[in-house]
């Protein structure tokens, strides 16, 4: 029971440690899966802004440049390190779309080309994407996210059903007045697209968009020819700087050597300080559980000190017996050290079930992603098992040269 009770320490040590690295590593797990929603760590967006930084405050900026979707076609073409471009004319939630049969949702629009699903890995379900015919002619069709497709005709086929889309305009009249209209189109859908989940950074569901044609969007909902976001994949995730650079030269020379009016936005760059901030969280739970871990080695030595005074008698008689003090002294480092084996052995246990409670735990109080990962690293584990065997030897060393140092004679003596 006195050796349970030592243990103790080892042992909640030991599962903090796992239980911490576990949903730290779980939350990483989720923003890394939550950028590969949004195309990766590839993936370069190039932005219409009207506003720049200068001399540590916003500026207006006076150009009368915008980007266009020939500027798509241009970096297509002539930057060697992107390996996709695809528009993006994006309403997340300012669409109210009505099914055949008086079904209705709130939903979004992405207006993109036929090059979107295969920069953003993203598979069709039934039926076909746009593809660049239907950018030419600007056709009114559209594909439909799951969980749209589900709002509008639950369990049957979409395919070749059209579907209306309702939207508020806002414009000036003649007299400069700002006048809003509603704007009802309709719409062909050709296909859906295989589950992709809720963005845990925006908030919103990538399944409850429609995707349609750029070229219509701008035709029957912008008026203008604009495209206020484009996306770019590098060739990989090294070659972005150099993306970068070739984007930046491409829209210098099609728009009177000017590249202020866009504002560029890696998603490397924020994945690398997510990196940074999840390695001191770590850093900081896990020093935070080392503690236990500390106090627990204190206690092993307490408990061997102990056990030193209270087998006395038997170290003499193995001394008078022929024992050696290296006998002596790695009877007693094995103790502590099997001590601590058998508490990193159980903590390991406990840590894998603490982890995953907290994991649950995590979901139901959060409320902002249908699960969190639990992940158990072997390396963790590793680590675990070395450091309570290493606090073993440390902590026992004291108490076993005590023990091996004591004489025959004078042990004996001892009631």
């Amino acid at each position: 029971m006195r050796s349970l009770l030592t243990m103790l320490g080892i042992i909640i040590g030991i599962a903090s440690v796992l239980a911490m690295i576990a949903i730290g590593d779980g939350a990483k797990e989720i923003v890394i899966q939550d950028a590969q929603k949004m195309g990766g760590a590839t993936r370069i967006t190039l932005y219409q802004t009207s506003y720049k930084r200068e001399n540590n405050r916003w500026v207006r900026i006076r150009s009368n440049e915008y980007m266009k979707y020939e500027d798509v076609l241009a970096i297509e073409a002539e930057c060697p390190s992107v390996s996709a471009v695809t528009p993006r004319i994006a309403d997340w939630r300012g669409i109210l779309f009505q099914g055949p049969d008086g079904t209705e949702t709130r939903a979004g629009y992405n207006g993109v080309d036929a090059n979107y699903t295969t920069a953003m890995d993203w598979d069709i379900k039934e039926g076909r994407f746009i593809t660049d015919e239907d950018v030419q002619n600007a056709t009114k069709i559209c594909v439909l996210g799951d969980e749209m497709a589900t709002e509008l005709f639950g369990d049957k086929s979409p395919l070749g059903q059209e579907i209306k889309a309702v939207k508020r305009i806002s414009y000036r009249d003649q007299w400069g007045r700002r006048t809003r209209r509603r704007s009802t189109e309709r719409f062909t859908v050709v296909g859906t697209l295989v589950p992709r989940g809720t963005s845990f950074q925006f908030g919103w569901s990538y399944d409850n968009l429609a995707f349609i044609p750029v070229s219509t969007v701008q035709e029957r909902f912008t008026g203008n020819d604009q495209v206020r976001n484009i996306m770019v994949f590098a060739n990989t995730v090294d070659a972005v700087p150099q993306a970068i650079e070739e984007v930046k030269t491409v829209i210098r020379k099609r728009h009177k050597n000017q590249d202020d009016f866009v504002r560029i936005r890696a998603m490397r760059a924020g994945m690398a300080q997510l990196q940074k901030i999840s390695k001191m969280i770590k850093i900081a739970l896990g020093s935070i559980a080392g503690f236990s871990l500390l106090v627990g080695g204190i206690g092993i030595m307490n408990m061997m000190l102990v056990a030193v005074t209270e087998r006395t008698r038997e170290i003499g008689l193995r001394k008078a017996l022929g024992a050696k003090p290296l006998d002596i002294l790695a009877q007693f480092l094995i103790e502590a050290v099997i001590m601590c084996a058998v508490g990193g052995a159980i903590g390991i246990g406990l840590g894998i079930f603490v982890g995953e409670g907290m994991a649950m735990l995590a979901v139901k109080i959060a409320k902002i992603v249908p699960e969190w990962p639990s992940v158990i690293s072997m390396q963790w584990v590793m680590i675990s098992v070395s450091f309570s065997a290493s606090i073993g030897i440390f902590f026992g060393m004291y108490p076993a040269i005590k023990a091996s140092s004591l004489a025959p004679v004078e042990a004996l003596r001892k009631d």
